[in-house]
């Protein structure tokens, strides 16, 4: 019987010493500057894709890493870094993701790599779900898509927000509405090739943290793709819609959207982005206390101080098991009978929330000034108990699979 073990092998220790270096020689010394910009830092995009690390080769060798953990390992490094200029990097894979989630292996294979370009013509991908009125909840999606048979073409029309690099993405992926009928369950997957009429970005959005990340409105207005353009093919989505419209006459079991399924494979990954920006808070409380003298000490000699530090390493600490448990039971083909996605994002979002809160309290009035990162750390982590799924949401769904009511 093979060894239990929480230690990182010999090769994942080099990649993760690779992308701390990475974070800490690339992104730390840039991430004040496009946090004030509110810009995409395509100069630290490009110098990702050149040593490596912004590239459908490096996702891949960490989403295929049997143990589960190169994605969760990838993304606390670099968040550690800065979650702003972090997203801007990362931000791609959830496009990507859907495509995986939903597409068949020719799509795989002809629009994930678009999403990328190359370390000379750097390329991001928009997963587009949000919609003014339907963010967590699905089902008041409006944005529909209608097959012109004639022509085999998809018509899409309505309107996407809060879409990471939404408008100025190279390739789009639209969850729309192709059966109102049945909710949540008549909706499907598209990829909107680059250059495709009818697609522009909205409204760009000024935000309280993440600034270097770009956030859009996507409009559509009679978007026409291709009939191979929907993911998994109109096969496919026929059975998967007669399936639906069967339970839901015998008012029969869930079934999954493409959204929802992009959500619960993303969510650790999510976590492990907090985790990484709450480590991140806690090493300069933690520098800082060892050399603030107050009173003729060091103020970490102050249990009020000390012991603060203590409950936030622990909570890290605690926040990284749930999103590895939850990463490795993914990879395993494990089910989530317990909602365990939803709890490893769920502790890890609101722990980044309260240790960066904890450390500006820690630095005192240095904290509050942009002098010191935690005052941005603290911004950036409001994100991580909202986007994919707010900390609500996650509760929700924890409360529905330890249940199985139907919770409200």
């Amino acid at each position: 019987m093979a060894e239990f073990t929480l230690e990182l092998n010999d090769d994942q220790k080099q990649v993760k010493e690779w992308l701390h270096g990475f974070a800490a020689d690339v992104i730390r010394p840039a991430a004040a500057e496009w946090d004030e910009r509110e810009e995409t830092p395509w100069p630290v995009i490009q110098e990702a894709a050149k040593v490596g690390i912004y590239s459908l080769d490096f996702y891949a060798q960490q989403f295929f890493d049997p143990t589960g953990l190169g994605i969760p390992m990838a993304m606390e490094e670099l968040f550690w870094g800065d979650a702003g200029i972090a997203l801007s990097i990362v931000g791609t894979g959830l496009a990507a993701v859907g495509v995986l989630a939903n597409g068949t292996e020719e799509q795989i294979g002809t629009w994930i790599p678009q999403m990328y370009g190359d370390a000379d013509d750097v390329k991001v991908a928009a997963f587009c779900s949000s919609e003014p009125d339907a963010g967590s909840d699905v089902a008041s999606m409006r944005t529909r898509a209608v097959y012109d048979e004639a022509k085999d073409e998809w018509v899409l029309n309505g309107t996407k927000t809060w879409a990471t690099n939404g408008g100025i993405a190279n390739v789009h992926v639209v969850v729309a509405v192709v059966d109102p009928d049945i909710g949540s369950k008549g909706h499907a997957s598209f990829i909107v090739p680059p250059g495709t009429p009818g697609l522009s970005q909205g409204q760009k959005f000024k935000k309280h943290g993440i600034r270097a990340s770009h956030t859009a409105e996507v409009v559509l207005e009679d978007v026409r793709v291709p009939g191979h353009c929907l993911l998994g093919g109109k096969e496919r989505l026929d059975e998967r819609l007669a399936r639906a419209r069967e339970r839901a006459k015998a008012g029969g079991e869930r079934v999954k959207n493409a959204a929802m399924a992009t959500f619960e494979a993303s969510r650790p990954a999510v976590g492990a982005m907090a985790v990484g920006t709450a480590r991140a808070a806690y090493e300069v409380a933690l520098d800082y206390a060892k050399t603030r003298s107050q009173f003729g000490r060091p103020i970490i000699d102050n249990q009020g101080i000390a012991f603060q530090l203590a409950d936030m390493r622990t909570r890290i600490d605690a926040a990284r098991l749930l999103v590895w448990r939850a990463s490795w039971m993914a990879t395993t083909g494990k089910p989530f009978t317990s909602a365990e996605g939803s709890m490893s994002k769920l502790y890890a979002s609101e722990t980044a929330r309260d240790v960066t809160a904890q450390a500006i309290q820690i630095l005192g009035g240095n904290g509050f000034t942009r002098e010191y990162p935690v005052e941005r750390m603290h911004r950036d982590a409001a994100i991580y108990t909202i986007f994919e799924g707010t900390s609500e949401i996650q509760r929700l769904v924890i409360a529905r699979t330890l249940s199985g009511v139907p919770i409200r």
